[in-house]
């Protein structure tokens, strides 16, 4: 910050000696004149060392980008076999992104050595979870109709308001309305199987109560207002049976990896 200093002192510094080698009478024309000089250089000034810092985040931003596109890999490479059934690179560099993602909200460093096997231990467990759990839910007859998927689907295009904005959405997400539909048909089953196949115990009192003593205690050390029990009643139970089904799923995967083929390729 030092050193971006030094223009706007330099620049003040020419305008007082400008002024001391005039007389009273010029110093009262242009005095005002001066001030506006120096304000707008001031202003110019703060412009640049504003563009600079964006620059210099920019530029950040960057080499951030191209060191997590090194942990990417041959979008036609097989990453995995699980049960007969390939998982591709595109597959995994899909998961991977998202994966990248989570780590630095959770302000982790995703292209420290640690961070980079986490990343990819993290990405190859979901994909081999995520496979197993169709292949589980194609055994038990799970399917989508196509009235199903195009029912999904429009309502998935509806959310952006037209079609512009959805496709402007589609190609940053590197998607095509056929590669949506193939995701939503797979989805479908998922969706239904999780249904079906996993059942959770309502959340008792007791751990809506203990749950809702965690928000309120954070949200008072973050000066938040704090919501009644009543009004969070309905919330706190859904993200409980959420959190539930998570962890069921956690533990369907695992024992559908005790009768499953599963070759790592990567």
């Amino acid at each position: 910050m030092k050193k971006l200093l030094y223009p706007i002192v330099i620049g003040l510094l020419a305008v007082v000696l400008t002024a001391c080698g005039s007389n009273d009478e010029a110093d009262k024309k242009s005095g005002g004149k001066e001030t506006k000089t120096t304000e707008e250089q001031q202003n110019k000034n703060d412009e640049k060392e504003t563009a600079k810092a964006t620059e210099e985040q920019q530029k950040k931003m960057e080499e951030m980008q191209k060191e997590l596109d090194k942990q990417k890999v041959d979008e036609k490479k097989t990453v995995a076999i699980v049960n007969d059934e390939k998982i591709s690179g595109a597959e995994y560099n899909t998961v991977l992104s998202t994966t990248q993602m989570q780590m630095q909200q959770f302000g982790q460093d995703p292209t420290s050595k640690e961070g980079a096997k986490q990343i990819k231990k993290q990405t190859i467990d979901s994909l081999v979870g995520q496979t197993l759990l169709l292949q589980a839910a194609d055994k038990k007859g799970y399917t989508a109709s196509k009235a199903e998927i195009e029912k999904q689907f429009a309502q998935i295009k509806d959310q952006y308001g037209n079609e512009e904005k959805f496709k402007e959405a589609m190609k940053k997400a590197g998607l095509n309305s056929k590669m949506l539909n193939a995701q939503i048909a797979e989805n479908i089953p998922y969706t239904k199987y999780v249904e079906k196949e996993i059942k959770v115990d309502e959340p008792t009192d007791e751990e809506i109560e203990k749950s809702y003593d965690q928000y309120a205690k954070q949200a008072k050390a973050s000066g938040q207002k704090v919501q009644k029990l009543e009004e969070m009643k309905p919330q706190i139970k859904e993200q409980l049976k959420q959190q539930k089904k998570q962890e069921m799923l956690v533990k369907r995967v695992e024992e559908l990896k005790k009768n499953a083929k599963v070759d790592i390729k990567i």
